[in-house]
């Protein structure tokens, strides 16, 4: 019932949401609207530098009944005068680790925040409790207003500020009057440092943005890693020794998780990005500037799926790695080229590089089938404004081989006077290749970052290409970047990236990665695991009247493909993954079939 009433009224609410919104939508018909924006930063004094610490939390309140503690991090949000350029531009925030079950964190957290005028600033510090299951809790509130900054000003060293609870979530909120009611309700804390490091360098002050430092976050996704059908033994935390099975992450001795079939990496580089780089998304379909200001129907429907998307794939639980580097230097750079395997496997990632510098990819690629519109959108978080977003990839350059035998002196090593367009060392595949040893360098110098500006909802501008390798080449030293213009370079573009996919293929390793219809949970049903192993090939067809059960549950994911085929659920887009086609296998196949459907890496 509930489903005929949803096929028969659906597409004409979402038709006529969609009418409203372009009548009050201008623009050029034959350009779409978007992508470079050349309004400049408004002019204001060079302001100066400010280095905030967030020490720790007290007698924080609990929002896990079970265990009568919280899992606390701070996130942070820097409020100033300084006009914008647009009023979508996103501001200036902060996110520290997370402290699992203790209501007195410790973060000892440093973040340094560059042309803060002299008028002063308000920093809101909202304290939430983690909570990758369901949604983060807030746990309060702390708020820090300074009216003016001169050289002068004097410092705030280590000073506690009250956490306001009336700020808190429900859950918590009534948790801390109960606790009030019983008389074991106590005034929660949070201690920081605040130092004016003097002026900021330079003659512009219109653009405030974090110096440092370099924090990291590696994400592990649970729904990748039960897509790619590999379990790892872990011990448990019971204590009884036993080993239990997991899907996506391993660990090592000191169960630190090493390695994830499906990784998201943030990277705050170090600013300011080049005020050039600024870039709007596109509107090559009218509903698209609905979808990024949650205006029309169809748009507030994309916009929160896709922001579900955004925190599904950098989301934060125990396995979530993090660390910090003072500055650019070759160890963060070496950490980079861990994060993309050191060029191993032909991997191509799909990247975005936000205003303030945060730098944000996975890896991507034909076999990838994202299914809600643009992996460029869900990375950015549904950001209208952007610095810079497309594709990379990394190379060994040919002048030091992969591979040596054990018997091979470095004397008769073959010539090494190859370019490094030329594919990768690691396809050679002969009969002594069991007999060498993989030999992964560490040194940045040894390897070449391929990075371009293939994104169809930005549409970055190629003459900026260059700024984009200074900015990358000064964040990550010692390691060679090669820009590329997807149209300008299109052919050569296009047979590196062949090369790198036809290398990915030997290794018979496709990858699809599946998104559920429903944005209500981080798991996967019954239906979806059926589906899993009906397209891996490990498990039975389903009939055509189970297919038709399952066809009628699936009421959300109709309406998703109403919202993506502009209202007709029966013709569906190339730019669409229906029904069952959604579901894939990632690993070792011995027959891998072609997605039915793939979203092009210019979406």
């Amino acid at each position: 019932m509930a489903a005929n009433a949803v096929d028969r009224f659906g597409p004409k609410l979402v038709d006529k949401a969609d009418k409203i919104q372009q009548r009050v939508s201008t623009g050029d018909n034959s350009q779409p609207a978007g992508g470079f924006d050349s309004t400049p930063i408004p002019h204001a004094p060079p302001g100066y530098t400010i280095k905030f610490t967030f020490h720790r939390g007290v007698d924080l309140p609990f929002a896990d009944i079970g265990s009568f503690s919280s899992d606390p991090f701070v996130f942070a949000r820097l409020d100033v005068d300084l006009p914008r350029r647009h009023k979508q531009d996103p501001p200036v925030t902060f996110r520290t680790p997370t402290i699992h079950k203790d209501k007195n964190p410790v973060w000892n957290c440093e973040w340094i925040v560059a042309n803060v005028p002299a008028s002063g600033f308000k920093l809101k510090a909202l304290v939430f409790d983690e909570d990758p299951a369901d949604h983060d809790d807030k746990l309060g509130l702390a708020t820090i207003e300074v009216p003016s900054l001169s050289e002068n000003w004097s410092n705030i060293k280590e000073q506690p500020f009250k956490v306001k609870h009336r700020f808190a979530s429900k859950r918590v909120y009534v948790l801390t009057n109960i606790s009030k009611v019983t008389g074991h309700h106590k005034e929660s804390f949070l201690y920081m440092s605040i130092e004016c490091l003097g002026k900021t360098p330079g003659n512009e002050g219109g653009q405030m943005y974090t110096v440092g430092p370099n924090l990291w976050f590696k994400h592990f996704s649970p729904l990748i890693g039960r897509l790619a059908g590999v379990k790892d033994a872990v011990q448990s935390e019971d204590g009884s020794g036993k080993e239990i099975s997991r899907y996506n992450v391993s660990v090592d001795a000191d169960k630190v998780p090493t390695t994830a079939s499906f990784q998201a990496i943030q990277m705050q580089l170090t600013g300011p990005v080049p005020s050039e780089m600024y870039h709007r998304y596109v509107e090559f379909k009218p509903f698209v500037a609905g979808m990024f200001q949650a205006q029309s129907l169809r748009g507030r429907i994309l916009h929160k799926a896709l922001h579900h998307q955004h925190q599904r794939i950098y989301n934060f639980d125990r396995s979530t790695l993090c660390g910090t580097f003072p500055k650019p230097c070759r160890e963060m750079t070496q950490k980079f080229l861990e994060f993309v395997q050191h060029g191993q496997g032909g991997r191509i990632f799909t990247y975005v590089l936000m205003l303030d510098g945060q730098f944000r990819f996975t890896e991507t690629g034909k076999e990838f089938g994202i299914d809600l519109l643009s992996k460029h959108t869900m990375h950015s978080g549904v950001s209208s404004y952007i610095a810079f977003s497309g594709e990379f990839f990394v190379r060994r350059r040919r002048h030091r081989r992969r591979h040596r035998s054990r018997s091979q002196s470095p004397t008769s090593r073959p010539s090494t006077s190859h370019t490094s367009t030329e594919f990768p060392v690691e396809e050679d595949d002969d009969e002594d290749h069991s007999k060498e040893v993989q030999e992964v360098s560490t040194e940045p110098a040894d390897y070449e970052l391929f990075i371009d500006n293939d994104s169809g909802t930005y549409r970055p501008n190629a003459k900026l290409l260059p700024l984009l390798k200074k900015f990358f080449s000064s964040n990550f030293p010692g390691l060679h970047v090669t820009t590329l213009d997807c149209n300008g370079d299109a052919e050569r573009m296009g047979q590196l990236k062949e090369e790198q996919r036809e290398f990915k293929r030997k290794q018979g390793q496709l990858i699809t990665y599946l998104q559920q219809s429903s944005a209500s949970s981080l798991s996967i049903s019954s239906s979806e695991e059926d589906e899993l192993n009906e397209r891996s090939e490990s498990g039975k067809q389903r009939s055509d009247l189970s297919r038709r059960v399952h066809e009628m549950r699936d009421v959300k994911g109709k309406m998703m493909r109403w919202v993506e085929h502009d209202g007709h659920a029966d013709q569906p887009k190339h730019r669409y993954i229906a029904g069952r086609d959604r579901a894939a296998s990632l690993g070792e196949v011995k027959q891998p079939r072609k997605p039915s459907s793939t979203v092009d890496s210019a979406v």
